[in-house]
């Protein structure tokens, strides 16, 4: 079994306002963000029809159950999961950074 891919919150959020533009497929939002399986999105939505959009913020393995979210974590639990966001984002960053400039280099 392979290991599991976390999809950070921003990136859920944008799968689900595709799919409810009604102009996206599932095959085209799974290229565009490398997520494997149609199942994935199809969970994402049942969660933002349901109202629970707090389990979009969950991390991986960690099911919040009797309607508590991420607000019932204690503090240390938040604070490493704002850190492992952004320590995340500025990696994604670093990495757009460089493929842009060798797209720049090779565009001259």
């Amino acid at each position: 079994m392979g290991k599991k891919q976390f999809y950070p919150e921003e990136v859920k959020q944008e799968v689900i306002q595709l799919k409810l533009s009604g102009e996206w497929t599932n095959q085209q939002i799974m290229e565009k963000f490398g997520i494997k399986s149609k199942s994935q999105i199809k969970t994402w939505m049942k969660w933002y029809r349901e109202g629970e959009h707090h389990r979009l913020a969950q991390p991986i393995g960690k099911q919040y159950t009797y309607g508590k979210g991420p607000e019932d974590d204690s503090e240390l639990s938040q604070l490493r999961r704002k850190v492992t966001y952004y320590e995340m984002r500025d990696e994604l960053e670093g990495k757009y950074r460089e493929i842009e400039r060798r797209w720049k280099q090779t565009s001259l």
